[in-house]
């Protein structure tokens, strides 16, 4: 079964908005892993504009599934997560002011930056992994990082499988067929829903993990938090 991470951070921009400390991000937390998660992932940025930097040593304690850590590895970012140590640290290349993630790495160009920066964290007991575009080049390049895993970002499926077009998933198949040739794990996020987990997941073979944040919560306005998870969960049998 894939695992379902779920991020937090929409709690967070919720409990910012306001002020104070409703909702409380780390009850949330511990309300989701009763519900059935597999995971917390979190994705702190510079600006704290909601996963603020406290909240991850706050999560710490609470998080008995796998705690994922999401972000773009600058030296502040690199220094919480050694200190920290989640099951998972996941390297995202967002610019500073970017509203959401939107590209995967250029494993190629950035390759001996990541080198670096993933021997540190598994020098440490930290399971890596790289967030990539569904290219074949941008897999064999994570290979030579060193990456334990790779996330496929998943925002053209979901825009495509939207708009009926089912072929948007052809090179997500082709990057993890490759992916298990260099035994490469590999997860998968970004505008994932209910609407196309289940394709998804059907199409990509040995997806070991989601990690699912906005849709998630958002379709939990309407149906509930701990149904939605139950959702998600059946989906990934």
């Amino acid at each position: 079964m894939t695992k379902l991470s779920v991020n937090i951070n929409k709690i967070a921009t919720l409990r910012n908005s306001r002020g104070g400390d409703v909702p409380n991000v780390v009850q949330f937390a511990k309300d989701v892993q009763r519900f059935g998660s597999q995971g917390v992932t979190i994705h702190p940025r510079p600006d704290e504009r909601h996963i603020r930097y406290q909240d991850v040593y706050d999560l710490k304690p609470v998080v008995h599934t796998e705690y994922n850590i999401e972000g773009n590895p600058i030296q502040k970012f690199i220094d919480i997560v050694l200190e920290v140590k989640p099951t998972q640290v996941t390297l995202v290349p967002d610019a500073e002011d970017a509203i959401t993630s939107n590209a995967g790495w250029d494993t190629i160009k950035h390759k001996e930056f990541l080198v670096d920066v993933i021997k540190e964290f598994k020098n440490n007991g930290i399971r890596t992994s790289i967030f990539v575009d569904p290219e074949l080049k941008q897999i064999e390049g994570a290979k030579a990082t060193g990456t334990d895993r790779i996330e496929l970002y998943t925002e053209a499926f979901a825009h495509q499988y939207s708009l009926g077009n089912e072929q948007a998933i052809q090179p997500y198949t082709e990057c993890a067929v490759l992916a298990n040739e260099l035994n490469l794990g590999i997860n998968a996020g970004h505008d994932l829903s209910l609407e196309n987990i289940k394709f998804f997941k059907d199409n990509i073979p040995n997806l070991l993990e989601v990690s699912i944040g906005h849709a998630l919560i958002a379709e939990s306005l309407y149906l509930g938090i701990e149904n939605v998870v139950q959702m998600y969960l059946q989906r990934l049998k």
